[in-house]
């Protein structure tokens, strides 16, 4: 494992701090207003941390949004995505705070600060653009790929952002972002399918029999219901896989990411418990799931993998 010190400090970049401190929080006013099921930037985190940790966030998030903008056709969604790492890529070449929009100031100094992978973001607009064109999966090793570069670059970025370079903790970094990403497209069977987007591979509907047939008739089979649970079986081995990285990093973050593990694995056993229902609901953590997930943090040692 390699520590790597910051580099940078807020204020050295050309224009002094006061547009740095706006850009970054800018960011976090971003990360704040959006809802999301699992922590980001939150209060567990380093205050050191939050601020970088919300730049990236914001990059990806209008990325995303970008990507999902249903009334603009997909190459112009695509232009829009290039255009997106562009002006990353030009902020960062002028080395000044100057950039037309906050969040590439914020970005710009962040990644500099921590030098930053430009690979993980080149991968995050790759996934973006995939979802402009792409409704459906053949197999996991395609969808495991699309989450390789949709969700494991923000836990990667995350770790280097804490100062930790490892091969090991960016493994079982991949597994929790990947078996998080998972248990959105399962909560999410619904709203994809009406949009006209199906992320379950389709070699698991062949191995239990089940067609989407079944999705247009609005019914979850019982052959639906042996793929969820295929689903749920290959997300909760990635979470067990994801425990490592929880306990491989130290302070704030260490309980940042367990609660984080919690509330994904929550989530993913009210996937498992509601299979029948998920074209008609979606399964949501709510004010009343606090106790427990804060007592499932606390007690880390008494979950089981």
């Amino acid at each position: 494992m390699v520590a790597r010190p910051n580099r940078e400090a807020p204020g050295s970049v050309t224009g002094g701090p006061d547009t740095l401190a706006r850009a970054y929080a800018a960011c976090e006013r971003l990360a704040r207003s959006h809802y999301e099921n699992f922590p980001v930037a939150s209060r567990l985190l380093p205050p050191r941390m939050r601020p970088h940790v919300a730049a990236v966030y914001a990059f990806a998030r209008l990325a995303d949004d970008i990507a999902d903008e249903g009334t603009a056709w997909p190459q112009e969604r695509q232009a829009r995505l290039r255009d997106w790492g562009e002006r990353l890529h030009q902020a960062l070449a002028t080395r000044s705070n100057e950039a037309e929009d906050l969040l590439f100031v914020a970005l710009s100094h962040t990644i500099r600060s921590h030098d930053l992978p430009m690979s993980l973001f080149d991968d995050l607009l790759s996934a973006f653009a995939q979802d402009t064109t792409r409704t459906r999966y053949a197999s996991w090793d395609e969808l495991f790929d699309y989450c390789r570069r949709s969700a494991n670059p923000i836990g990667r970025l995350v770790l280097r952002i804490a100062g930790r370079v490892d091969p090991g903790l960016d493994r079982s970094s991949d597994a929790l972002c990947t078996a998080l990403q998972l248990t959105n497209f399962w909560q999410d069977l619904g709203h994809d399918w009406r949009a006209g987007r199906l992320y379950v591979p389709r070699e698991a509907l062949a191995a239990c029999g089940a067609s989407e047939g079944d999705l247009a008739s609005n019914r979850l089979t019982d052959a639906w219901s042996a793929v969820l649970a295929q689903c749920v079986d290959v997300t909760q081995r990635l979470f067990d896989e994801g425990r490592a990285v929880c306990d491989g990093v130290g302070g704030r973050l260490r309980y940042e990411l367990r609660a984080t593990w919690v509330g994904g694995r929550r989530i993913l056993e009210r996937v498992d418990a509601g299979r029948r229902e998920l074209l008609q609901t979606r399964p949501t953590l709510g004010p009343g799931d606090l106790p427990r997930l804060l007592w499932r943090t606390l007690r880390w040692r008494g979950i089981a993998a």
